[in-house]
């Protein structure tokens, strides 16, 4: 996400100069590259003439400290606007209601409401340890009903039957008492979405709406819609007191025009970002880092808090005892280690959220992404291709055993021999991790393993 924002602020914050000062006239040129960028990002004009105006009168006459350059003084400025714009600070939901605190998901078909519905259960159960009831109402499409079915059984939370001859005020209020039966924590209830917003749909789901009393309302939006995103959002608070907005698609999107949007619009905070399909791709919305990823700073915050959740605790411990002991670092637990990197949304989750210094260029970093990405499948392959005792001991793999590994992975002889010799690589690496310098060391020598290197950070 804002790959193509990141990019064209990144090249036109770095020429602003000047000494003491910002002056109107060295931001000038900046300030419309600005506004431009904005622009092609899909971002809305009253927003953008808003952005830049404050950003001006922030800007000029500012004393630029001893310490920074003057486009560092300025890109501070742009980064605090940025996070004012979305919002300030990230927005919890609110469940403090005597259980269940009941969630309504609305918006337009093909949003994505019910498999964020979805993904906001399994969010609500690992992470905030709540018991999670889940429910459609969604009469006009069976398709529907048994998605949020099939969900509930993947993350393990309870699903509630319903089915198109019912009507949804009687489904929601019947989902609400059993949860109370059950002395279940959150309610979420998944609605009818429409093509467009029409008086049928906003009559059924305010119906809906007036029965449950739903503590949060979030508006599910597609991010790739842009600005129109922002201004259905509106049309719909205006109907309904939204509480929130939950932005899916938000990974095919790169230009993230709906983010800078919503909030300015709708005055509605976004509360999560959905990203992929899968039912842990949902994160909460933090202006401050969000604003940082824009910039190109990154979002390291978050990039701990996804190693935490993905990392399996016990096998890292077992990792580390075992180099430390000196039994090396074998092909299974650098199995592990790729697939703990899958479990984190693959690299592209990972270099999204890196600190691109240095002006690297974005699209010359998407062709390395693939070209590692691809790579790392073909890795796995090969490893999965080995018999156990070879994995634990690669030296025993002779030339016949590495044309039998080559066949079973669909790769040639000498990709198996290189694999190997990485292998090797990443063993005297690790046992330099303890010494002074061994983390800085072993990044660098891993940037032998990927396609043109590591990026350098």
């Amino acid at each position: 996400m804002f790959e193509n924002l990141t990019d064209r602020l990144s090249q036109t914050l770095r020429h602003v100069t000047g000494k003491a000062k910002l002056t109107e006239d060295n931001i000038k040129d900046t300030l419309r590259e600005v506004r431009m960028a904005l622009l092609e990002a899909d971002v809305a004009l009253p927003v953008v003439k808003d952005f830049v105006a404050k950003i001006k009168d922030r800007a000029v006459g500012t004393e630029v400290s001893k310490s920074l350059t003057p486009g560092q003084a300025f890109v501070k400025i742009v980064q605090a606007e940025l996070v004012e714009l979305m919002g300030a600070a990230n927005e919890d939901l609110d469940l403090n209601a005597a259980p269940p605190a009941v969630i309504l998901m609305a918006g337009l078909q093909g949003a994505g409401k019910t498999t964020t519905a979805g993904k906001l259960a399994r969010f609500l159960k690992e992470r905030k340890k709540k018991s999670v009831l889940v429910v459609s109402a969604d009469v006009y499409r069976p398709a529907a009903i048994k998605q949020l079915e099939t969900l509930a059984s993947d993350i393990g939370v309870t699903f509630f039957p319903s089915d198109t001859s019912q009507k949804p005020v009687a489904i929601a209020e019947a989902a609400i008492r059993e949860a109370k039966l059950k002395f279940i924590d959150v309610v979420i209830v998944d609605t009818a979405g429409r093509l467009h917003i029409d008086a049928d749909m906003m009559d059924e789901i305010k119906q809906v709406h007036a029965a449950i009393k739903p503590v949060e309302t979030l508006f599910v939006v597609d991010a790739m819609t842009g600005q129109d995103a922002a201004n259905t959002a509106k049309a719909f608070n205006d109907a309904l007191p939204l509480t929130g907005v939950v932005l899916t698609k938000v990974d095919g999107d790169a230009r993230g025009g709906a983010a800078l949007s919503v909030r300015a619009i709708t005055g509605k905070p976004i509360k999560f970002l959905g990203m992929g399909e899968k039912s842990e791709a949902l994160d909460p919305f933090h202006p401050d880092r969000v604003a940082s990823r824009i910039l190109g700073m990154g979002d390291v915050l978050s990039l701990i808090e996804q190693a935490e959740q993905s990392m399996d605790r016990e096998k890292a411990e077992k990792l580390a005892k075992k180099i430390k002991k000196g039994k090396g670092f074998d092909l299974e637990d650098f199995r592990d280690q790729l697939q703990q990197m899958k479990n984190m949304g693959g690299l592209g989750s990972l270099m999204d959220k890196l600190p691109m210094l240095g002006g690297v260029n974005l699209s010359q970093m998407g062709n390395a992404q693939n070209a590692a990405e691809k790579q790392f499948k073909q890795m796995e392959a090969i490893i999965n291709s080995m018999t156990p005792a070879e994995r634990r001991d690669p030296e025993v793999i002779s030339g016949s055993r590495k044309r039998r590994i080559a066949m079973g992975s669909g790769t040639q002889v000498q990709d198996v021999g290189r694999l190997i010799k990485q292998h090797k690589q990443m063993q005297k690496m690790m046992k330099k991790v303890t010494a002074k310098g061994g983390m800085a060391k072993m990044m660098r020598g891993m940037g032998s393993m990927f396609p043109g290197g590591m990026p350098k950070m």
